[in-house]
């Protein structure tokens, strides 16, 4: 019911900065949450940041002040803007939406990004 498809990850060095972006194609004429998740090899995946439709948004505290994420409910789009770039910030980054509070999650395919001097 939604495809997501990221854009925008690549290799950065330390203290750099760089924008994800998503894009959602549904039916669905709104998305309730747009999130963005990481997972770095050999550890879970988590969640970065969320937004709801409503305007909510929360971070994990280790990106809390270095992430931005924005909505363009319009386009069906979601973006995450990462300052200050540090090694441990190197991860896949997985797009996420979920319709409803209590709906299914969908996810992207992913893109890679790696922070390294």
């Amino acid at each position: 019911q939604v495809q997501l498809v990221e854009t925008g990850g690549g290799s950065v060095q330390p203290g750099e900065s760089l924008t994800l972006s998503c894009a959602a194609t549904t039916a669905w004429f709104a998305i309730y949450a747009m999130a963005w998740y990481r997972q770095a090899p050999g550890k879970r995946r988590e969640l970065v940041a969320r937004a709801t439709i409503d305007g909510a948004t929360n971070y994990v505290d280790s990106v809390k002040g270095r992430a931005t994420i924005s909505r363009d409910n319009v386009k069906k789009m979601v973006f995450l803007r990462l300052n200050n770039l540090k090694s441990e910030d190197t991860a896949v980054y997985y797009c996420n939406a979920r319709l409803g509070p209590e709906e299914s999650d969908y996810w992207g395919q992913g893109t890679q990004v790696t922070v390294s001097s």
